[in-house]
């Protein structure tokens, strides 16, 4: 991309003060801008479809859409384009179920003007970028990840296999947002992310696997 091209931004987020602030903080950027802004699932992909944004800016938590789900198919429709998740979310399964989902970056919601603009202009020039404390985790993940071993699905984390026990018991997101002391989206999220990581269609198929596996001994 030459330095004078326009970058075409497309904000995803239901909340919409923080929506409103975030495009006018990108319309004050040389070389930014701001085509279009979304609250969900159906009115972030019309906006792709009509405004073809370089960019989308993407929160995770949509109310009953999933930011990593419409990252998915977002980026299944149109490899070239950047999914820049900003999002509260900040745990390891948010973070790295947005990457599996086909992010180019992931930045906090507390992140500064700068770091947003240098994400932006990175994500719009083909890079991927994380902040600097997400990337040291990354790094201390994908090592940690290929000296595991000995348990059940090595690639998920402690939590995302609590998850999957309790999937694998039957148990519906209500309950086990219950068990866990989580919000039923924060589960959700964490099935979703499951799904990508092993690469399952549905959470029957997760069930069966887990099964196979040995988790949910308690199940009826």
């Amino acid at each position: 991309m030459s330095e004078s091209e326009q970058i075409r931004v497309l904000v995803v987020d239901d909340h919409p003060v923080f929506r409103i602030g975030m495009a006018a903080l990108l319309r004050s950027l040389p070389d930014v801008e701001v085509v279009a802004e979304a609250a969900d699932r159906a009115e972030a992909l019309a906006a792709v479809e009509s405004q073809a944004p370089q960019v989308v800016l993407m929160d995770l938590d949509l109310g009953t859409d999933s930011g990593v789900e419409i990252t998915r198919e977002l980026c299944r429709r149109d490899p070239t384009l950047g999914v820049l998740v900003v999002t509260m979310l900040g745990d390891d399964d948010s973070l790295f179920a947005s990457i599996r989902a086909g992010a180019r970056g992931f930045l906090l919601k507390g992140a500064s003007p700068v770091e947003v603009e240098r994400a932006v202009r990175s994500v719009a020039n083909g890079d991927f970028l994380l902040g600097p404390q997400l990337a040291q985790r990354a790094a201390l993940y994908l090592s940690g990840s290929r000296t595991r071993g000995g348990v059940a699905f090595p690639e998920l984390t402690d939590r995302e296999r609590e998850v999957v026990d309790l999937v694998a018991r039957g148990y519906d997101n209500a309950t086990i947002a219950r068990r866990l002391v989580l919000s039923s989206k924060t589960v959700r999220n964490y099935v979703y992310g499951i799904l990508a990581k092993l690469d399952l269609p549905d959470r029957a198929q997760l069930i069966v696997r887990a099964r196979e596996a040995g988790l949910g001994d308690d199940a009826p």
